[in-house]
């Protein structure tokens, strides 16, 4: 079968591999669309393990069931999510699934980013999940991120009617605006450097938005009539974008920091103001098995407008295209990668 073969962002080849074979309680599934992630273009985190076949944001077809499964057949349309917790270690059972060590252990062979993969036992158990007819396959490849997003919301306790401030308008930027204009959020402000992102933030549900290099906690209180945000969601790792959100929260909210940073960055923070305020910081990372699940639910009732975040459709021997549109973060927002092209 073809793969896309990850060595760097700039170098992507189109290889042969062999088609995997599966054991009992396993599945074979032909990958249909799968999701460029910005986190697979992060190069320092990447080419330490390079060369691998990436893509974790698929939706594909059961081709092959392994004896012993009986929740799905040949044919089934699915969503298959790369890593799974046990549910059963110190950290699931007090709702933090992504601190799982089984979680940061498990995936699919090779990668989403080929013809087919072979799902392990446990990912066929807790971590694949039927596609309802109303979502496509394309807009399969947004489950896994929008459940991530869908998750840092629920860990900052969001609440209806809040005020929002979403600090960059790429594509977990975008998703954070609709979900949470879908979940009832009062005024939703975002920002960026870009103004092909700072329009995308605007056809995605954001009310006003702020090119960041303006002083965004000051266009802020007027936009909000004297008030900063109740809830930040910084969605980029840049140190000047943190800084930013963390001078743009109002007393007695939280502050999400969704995007990670290379492990080498430390990131001042004024623990006076923090304390005297009554802020909260929190992270989120990965999605669990019920936020896939919600998700689902919110998708499959048309909540979010997914199908128009599409901007490049490419085929195997175009990956090497979709990571550097991806990398470069200029004039694209959804790239999928289509295998069977």
């Amino acid at each position: 079968m073809r793969t896309a073969v990850y060595y760097n962002n700039n170098d992507v080849r189109l290889e042969e591999r062999p088609v995997p074979k599966i054991g009992d309680g396993e599945l074979l599934v032909k990958v249909i669309a799968s999701g460029i992630c910005g986190s697979d273009v992060m190069e320092w985190y990447r080419i330490k393990k390079a060369p691998l076949v990436l893509g974790h944001e698929l939706s594909g077809e059961v081709v092959e069931v392994g004896k012993g499964v009986e929740k799905f057949k040949k044919g089934d349309r699915v969503f298959v999510t790369h890593h799974v917790p046990c549910n059963t270690c110190h950290y699931c059972l007090i709702g933090h699934h992504s601190a799982c060590d089984t979680l940061r252990t498990t995936n699919f062979e090779p990668g989403g980013f080929a013809e087919y993969i072979r799902v392990p036992k446990i990912n066929v158990d807790r971590g694949t999940f039927i596609l309802p007819d109303e979502i496509s396959y394309e807009e399969g490849t947004f489950i896994e991120p929008l459940a991530c997003c869908f998750r840092g919301l629920r860990l900052s306790n969001f609440k209806a009617g809040q005020k929002v401030l979403v600090i960059g308008s790429g594509i977990s930027g975008l998703l954070h605006i609709q979900l949470a204009k879908a979940l009832g959020a009062g005024k939703i402000v975002a920002t960026d450097i870009s103004e092909y992102r700072l329009n995308a933030a605007k056809k995605f549900g954001a009310d006003e938005i702020i090119n960041a290099k303006e002083d965004v906690p000051k266009k802020l209180k007027e936009i909000n009539k004297g008030f900063l945000a109740d809830l930040v969601i910084i969605c980029t790792a840049a140190e000047a974008a943190i800084q930013q959100g963390l001078q743009s929260i109002d007393r007695g909210g939280t502050v999400l920091l969704f995007a990670p940073t290379n492990p080498d960055v430390k990131t001042p923070i004024s623990l006076w103001d923090i304390w005297r305020n009554e802020v909260t910081l929190t992270t989120s990372y990965a999605a669990s098995g019920q936020d896939i699940a919600a998700t689902i639910e919110l998708m499959a009732n048309k909540r979010v407008n997914l199908k128009e975040m599409i901007t490049h459709r490419l085929s195997l021997a175009d990956a090497g295209k979709g990571f550097k549109l991806v990398a470069d973060a200029k004039e694209s927002i959804k790239v999928i990668i289509e295998p069977q092209r």
